[in-house]
């Protein structure tokens, strides 16, 4: 039952991705813009007190930043909820090899698709920084079961 669950989290996931990267450059460039203006207004102090001409400066290199960011969260998740699905309990494993290769296909996949997108472009890049971000969910995961199998354990074992 919760592998079913994990398979669904996962697809829902696989959906959000292709849904980003629908959007042509005009409405992902609204979108990451809004999302950069927010954090810098909530961690700069001095914002307000920028001239114009700063604060386009320092919105123009956060953002890149931020959309790199967004790729390597969003196919963490997917690396995380892969890993779940498959039940891989180790790090060195076939299916964490699996979930490893099925990002990665997937991270190429979308970035194909981005390609016919308009005003978007296919960079390999951005499937290094998905794969990495699959890699860390992987990494979560096993942890994760780890740090429950530990507990389990003590907690079965501490009882009489």
């Amino acid at each position: 039952m919760k592998r079913n669950i994990f398979i669904i989290f996962t697809v829902v996931t696989m959906v959000l991705i292709f849904c980003f990267s629908m959007e042509n450059s005009y409405e992902s460039s609204n979108r990451s813009g809004s999302v950069t203006e927010f954090i810098v207004k909530t961690f700069i102090n001095n914002y307000e007190d920028m001239s114009a001409s700063d604060r386009k400066h320092l919105l123009g290199q956060t953002e890149h930043i931020i959309r790199k960011l967004a790729h390597y969260s969003v196919y963490t998740l997917l690396g995380f909820l892969a890993s779940l699905s498959v039940g891989s309990r180790k790090l060195i494993s076939r299916g964490s090899l699996a979930v490893l290769v099925f990002g990665f296909v997937y991270a190429c996949s979308d970035e194909f698709h981005q390609y016919f997108v308009k005003g978007r472009s296919c960079q390999f890049t951005d499937v290094m920084i998905d794969t990495s971000g699959v890699i860390t969910g992987i990494l979560i995961s096993v942890l994760v079961f780890h740090t429950y199998n530990h507990f389990k354990h003590k907690l079965s074992s501490s009882s009489p």
